[in-house]
C-alpha cells in the first residue's frame, strides 16, 4: 500500500483538496439531511395515527440522530485536520461570510437533532435509534415539549435557507468566481 492510498492519507486534506473521508462524510450528510426533511414532508400524505405516518416519524428521528453523530465526527475532523486553501484566495469578507455560514450549518446539524431528542424526551415518547431505545435527556413536560417543538420546527425552516444558500454559494464560486471552492469537496475520478 502506498502512502498516498493509506487510511491516514484519506483522512488528511492536502493543500488542494479535502481528504476522501471528509468528502464522503460531507456528501453522506447531504443525503441524510435530505432524507430527514423528506420524511417529515412525506408524513403529511398519510393519515394521522397510520402505521405509514408513524414509520416516517420514526425514520425522521433515527436519521436525525444519525446526522448528530456524523456532525460530531465532522466537527472533530474540522478541528484536527487542516482545511485546504481556496485558490485563488477569496477576499476577507467572503472568508468571514463562509466561516459564519459553517458555524450556522454546524448549529443546525447539532442543534436540530438535539432539539428533536429533547422534544421526544419532554413528550414522554421513546427515542428510537436503529433497534436501540436511547435514554430521555429531560423529564416529561408537555409545556416544554410544545416550546421545544416550535424551536425545532423554526430551526428546520431556517435550515432550508441555510442549505440552499450554501449550495448557491458553492455554485457561485465555481461558475461565477471560477475558484476551487467546490472542486476541493468533489470526489476524485480515479
Amino acid at each position: 500500500m502506498t502512502l498516498e492510498n493509506s487510511p491516514v492519507s484519506r483522512l488528511r486534506s492536502n493543500t488542494a483538496r479535502y481528504g476522501s473521508f471528509s468528502i464522503a462524510i460531507h456528501w453522506l450528510m447531504l443525503i441524510l439531511i435530505a432524507a430527514v426533511y423528506a420524511c417529515m414532508e412525506l408524513k403529511g400524505i398519510f393519515p394521522k395515527g397510520s402505521d405509514s405516518r408513524e414509520m416516517m416519524k420514526t425514520w425522521h428521528f433515527m436519521l436525525g440522530l444519525s446526522v448528530l453523530v456524523l456532525a460530531v465526527l465532522r466537527l472533530v475532523l474540522n478541528l484536527t485536520v487542516p482545511v485546504p486553501d481556496i485558490k485563488p484566495d477569496p477576499p476577507r469578507w467572503q472568508k468571514l461570510l463562509a466561516r459564519l455560514m459553517h458555524v450556522a450549518l454546524y448549529a443546525l446539524m447539532l442543534g436540530l437533532p438535539l432539539a428533536g431528542w429533547l422534544l421526544l424526551s419532554a413528550a414522554g415518547k421513546p427515542i428510537p435509534f436503529f433497534g436501540l431505545q436511547l435514554p430521555a435527556l429531560i423529564g416529561e413536560s408537555q409545556t416544554l415539549a410544545k416550546s421545544i417543538k416550535e424551536i425545532h420546527e423554526t430551526g428546520a425552516t431556517v435550515g432550508y435557507f441555510l442549505i440552499g444558500f450554501h449550495a448557491v454559494a458553492a455554485l457561485y464560486h465555481h461558475y461565477g468566481v471560477h475558484d476551487d471552492t467546490l472542486l476541493r469537496m468533489i470526489p476524485r475520478r480515479e
